[in-house]
């Protein structure tokens, strides 16, 4: 059997769409910038879930 090193975020449903879970806001900062640097993302903003005690991205700034 194998296994892949690579794990699947954590994701919740926020409306229509899944959306990735990051554990601090501080994490999710993280993650936009490399999404910016490393895939010429657009500037995403962050926010607290609504649903859960935890962030996501959003391009909506």
């Amino acid at each position: 059997m194998r296994y892949s090193r690579f794990t699947s975020p954590k994701k919740c449903w926020v409306g229509e769409h899944q959306k990735i879970c990051y554990a601090s806001r501080e994490e999710a900062e993280a993650a936009a910038l490399v999404a910016e640097h490393d895939y010429g993302a657009p500037k995403l903003a962050v926010y607290k879930c609504e649903y859960g005690n935890h962030w996501h991205l959003s391009s909506r700034v």
